[in-house]
């Protein structure tokens, strides 16, 4: 089966989508598994998302795998033949093997379905964007395959191939992208003093955000806002600004955090602007949770991983990951796995997605399948115990989905967080 996974990743890479943008791509999807006679197919979900759904002969648990759909938008530096043939955008992130890791892992099930259970393949839309797992999970049609465990990887550059790295709590870091808006009055270049130039506040503002007051995080807690562009006014010399934008990308290592860091980027923004007699707006984009592994989701893939290629974050990544409204869900892990040391870094235009690691990456995802679904109970038996963090009842996490697609829906521009 590895040649038409290797031609299904090809033509991914070839025809990237962005966010939100992904119907080709699902519709590649879909006729890959058509004729696989899964139980059922789920299109449409959550905007372009596709679910493949296994069943067993047994009721059992359910365990969802998740991959994405979408691309970024850069423009793809490679004389391959399969390179992507859509301008300015490119799966400079991996997406596309990902994508072919779980088509692998249907291809197995097709031939040999689980005997107790369901695995629910899910390729999610609109990942980069944050959007994508909120939208999912407010799609009415999601209820029908809530699983009761969850897991999705991504690949990692500069580890070595195969090497699987996990974390028990934050897996990686929540974010969020702040658009400030400072306005004032324009005023002639010669008079300056008759309007109010929001270049001042715009200078302070900007050099505020990059030093966070004692308090906003825990102790040793990775906290920090990065300013990642800036306007003020136009290009005409006759005239002082009234108007400035600031876009920087808030991080950190947890929800509480996060919050923390927001309200002190408005107070701050509202205080330099109150200062020069200014208005002041903030919109949010690209918002994303912290992803938090549970103690038994973690445990799963330590019981099916070889000591000696697992090996244990001491940190949260900094990157940030959808994912995590889905883990806030149920039991579930993100996990990490190397896809060499001599690769590009994500999001570089010269990254391509190692297809030596679908094998491995496959063959994990099946031995927790295994695990969770055949394994004597041992899942049910961590579940039992309870989690290692909160779960949150169906009604929570909708909610959480739907401030998330509320504060992303102000501004369309897409952005990588």
């Amino acid at each position: 089966m590895i040649e038409p996974i290797l031609h299904l990743r090809r033509e991914l890479h070839q025809y990237p989508e962005l966010s939100a943008k992904e119907a080709d791509t699902a519709g590649r999807i879909v006729r890959f598994f058509t004729p696989l006679a899964a139980d059922s197919i789920v299109e449409g979900l959550g905007g372009h998302g596709v679910a493949v759904v296994f069943g067993g002969k047994v009721a059992g648990p359910t365990i969802l795998l998740r991959c994405e759909l979408d691309a970024v938008p850069i423009q793809e530096l490679s004389q391959r033949d399969y390179r992507s043939t859509r301008a300015g955008i490119s799966h400079s992130c991996g997406h596309d093997g990902h994508m072919a890791i779980l088509a692998a892992v249907g291809a197995e099930l097709a031939a040999s379905p689980p005997e107790r259970g369901r695995v629910v393949l899910l390729f999610q839309p609109a990942e980069e964007t944050g959007c994508g797992a909120a939208a999912v999970l407010h799609d009415p049609r999601f209820a029908a395959i809530r699983p009761d465990f969850a897991f999705a990887l991504h690949n990692l550059p500069g580890v070595p191939l195969g090497q699987v790295i996990v974390r028990r709590g934050a897996f990686n870091c929540a974010s969020r992208g702040m658009t400030i808006r400072l306005s004032g009055s324009t005023a002639h270049a010669a008079q300056p003093e008759s309007g109010r130039s929001p270049a001042r506040a715009m200078c302070r503002l900007i050099q505020g955000l990059s030093l966070l007051p004692p308090g906003i995080a825990e102790q040793g807690e990775t906290a920090f806002a990065t300013v990642v562009g800036a306007e003020l006014g136009k290009k005409a010399f006759g005239t002082a600004p009234g108007e400035a934008e600031i876009w920087c990308t808030l991080r950190s290592e947890s929800d509480a955090t996060m919050a923390r860091l927001v309200r002190f980027s408005e107070q701050l923004a509202a205080e330099h602007a109150g200062e020069d007699g200014l208005t002041v707006s903030i919109a949010c984009q690209d918002v994303f949770a912290a992803t938090i592994n549970s103690e038994s989701a973690v445990q799963r893939v330590r019981e099916v991983v070889a000591p000696e290629t697992l090996t244990f974050a001491e940190r949260p990544f900094r990157w940030s990951e959808d994912f995590g409204l889905i883990t806030a869900s149920c039991e579930g892990a993100l996990i990490g796995i190397g896809a060499g040391e001599e690769l590009p870094a994500l999001h570089n235009p010269q990254y391509d997605f190692p297809e030596a690691l679908i094998p491995p990456a496959k063959a994990l995802f099946l031995r927790l399948i295994q695990r969770c679904l055949t394994g004597g109970g041992s899942c049910e038996a961590m579940k039992n115990k309870g989690p290692s963090l909160p779960r949150f009842p169906l009604a929570v996490w909708m909610a959480i989905a739907l401030l998330v697609i509320d504060d992303t829906s102000q501004l369309s521009l897409p952005g990588l967080i």
